[in-house]
């Protein structure tokens, strides 16, 4: 990973404090207009190509959560992330031959979309006696080139893995079709906020419906609004950063 001058650095601890103080203020005027209170939301930053250094610095003004798309990356950042005062979580597509590696490193997986990838946390998690919180990955918007799972198909996969020890679903996670206006992707949030509920209601043994996961730097107030309570921000704190490293 590129290391940073000290100019560039002090000036992006500093980019993230302002940032970090606005996405607080967005967030907190979102939860009361949805009813709710900032402490019923959690935020959590996206810190893919994000230097430690940085990301401790946003733990130091308050961050709690923070999470990972790349298991190489995360693996490459791991002994300085300060998770002391931080809890690390895995958001994106994980291979069911990476789990082995990242399963004593998180406290929660977002993104279990296969009974595949369901069971092998399970084994891997038996083996090293814990219990895997996850998120069941839903694709809300039937994109091809998306994974999650197909919404006809979410109440046999969460069956599925409520039988299974070792994991335990906590909830859903979503990533909506780019949409052109506000109005289109609050269909979406509106949509998984639904979802959410009606398993709620269903009562299922391992299965409890405490998170659900939606919205990112561009529309975290619109999937507050909705009823997520916890959102995903990357860029909007540590600006836009170059995926092609």
């Amino acid at each position: 990973m590129e290391k940073l001058s000290d100019d560039l650095l002090f000036q992006k601890l500093n980019n993230v404090e302002e940032n970090y103080k606005y996405i607080e203020e967005k967030i907190a005027e979102a939860a009361v207009k949805s009813g709710r209170q900032r402490k019923d939301i959690t935020f959590l930053a996206a810190t893919k190509t994000v230097q430690p250094a940085v990301i401790n610095h946003a733990i130091s003004l308050g961050l709690r959560y923070i999470g990972e798309n790349r298991v190489q990356e995360l693996l490459s950042k791991y002994d300085e992330y300060d998770l002391n005062n931080a809890q690390l979580q895995f958001i994106g597509r994980l291979q069911t031959n990476k789990v082995r590696q990242i399963i004593d490193k998180v406290s929660l997986i977002q993104s279990v979309d296969s009974a595949k990838l369901a069971g092998e946390i399970s084994r891997r998690a038996i083996e090293n006696g814990i219990v895997m919180d996850v998120l069941v990955e839903v694709n809300v918007g039937q994109e091809e080139s998306k994974s999650g799972v197909q919404i006809e198909m979410l109440d046999e996969l969460i069956g599925e893995i409520s039988e299974m020890k070792g994991i335990s679903v906590k909830g859903l996670m979503a990533i909506p079709p780019i949409c052109e206006t506000s109005q289109e992707i609050v269909k979406y949030f509106e949509k998984m906020h639904k979802l959410f509920i009606d398993i709620s209601t269903k009562k299922t043994d391992n299965v409890s419906m405490n998170i659900l996961s939606m919205g990112m730097s561009d529309d975290y107030s619109e999937a507050i609004m909705c009823g997520a309570n916890m959102v995903r921000v990357g860029s909007a704190l540590f600006g836009k950063r170059d995926y092609t490293k």
